[in-house]
């Protein structure tokens, strides 16, 4: 990995869980520019515009509340915009500014918590970015579940920033790659992406582009038609 990208290189934060949800997912969005809406990624829209339409700086003894914070890392080649981020100060020293304080980041996300890290990771990436920025340690953060309506804490240990820096270095290699990896149905994950339509899993198994998914399509509805005459 590079020691610093630049402006034009950098990668959004979110992307980070799209690859680790679905490799195809994830070049659909970011090499194909292909996107959809369902009710679960409309959910989490309303869910983020909620935390970010709140007051932009609030404060309670100890904490300040920054909202729609913008994030990125050079290092890492990241970018993106924190739900929530709280500075908190030393419960010993309740007299310092919580603008000074130690940076703890919260996402906001639908549902429930996951099998799988993506969220752990995105947070922990937001973490790497505000460590770059602001030049002080973030060791933790919070999670947010729209379902169960509680903050689930996250550790930022040495084990969850290595895993993150490995997800952005495959980010990477995949978009500089310009590739699509090829159709894999999952029930379980497949019915629940916005992209099923347009990834078509089922019916196009091993076609990788876009251009490749409609070319194929077109044959086989040409071929239905030629069949019924």
């Amino acid at each position: 990995m590079p020691s610093l990208y630049s402006d034009s290189d950098l990668l959004p934060i979110s992307a980070l869980q799209h690859l680790i949800y679905c490799g195809r997912q994830c070049a659909l969005i970011h090499n194909e520019q292909q996107w959809a809406e369902n009710r679960l990624t409309v959910e989490g829209q309303n869910l983020h515009e909620k935390a970010h339409d709140a007051k932009s700086g609030e404060s309670r003894p100890g904490i300040r509340i920054t909202r729609s914070l913008p994030l990125r890392s050079f290092r890492l080649g990241l970018i993106g915009v924190a739900d929530v981020v709280e500075f908190r100060v030393e419960a010993d020293d309740p007299d310092a500014d919580p603008r000074a304080g130690l940076p703890l980041p919260v996402e906001y996300k639908r549902g429930k918590p996951k099998k799988h890290d993506a969220d752990r990771v995105q947070l922990c990436a937001q973490a790497l970015c505000l460590e770059e920025m602001l030049a002080r340690p973030v060791t933790e953060g919070r999670l947010f579940y729209g379902k169960t309506r509680r903050r689930d804490d996250v550790v930022f240990d040495d084990a969850l920033r290595q895993r993150t820096e490995e997800v952005a270095v495959r980010l990477r290699e995949l978009i500089d790659s310009r590739q699509t990896p090829p159709a894999r149905y999952e029930k379980a994950k497949c019915e629940r992406c916005s992209l099923i339509g347009l990834c078509m899993p089922k019916q196009i198994g091993s076609a990788v582009t876009a251009s490749e998914r409609f070319s194929q399509t077109l044959r086989t509805s040409l071929a239905g038609e030629g069949d019924d005459a």
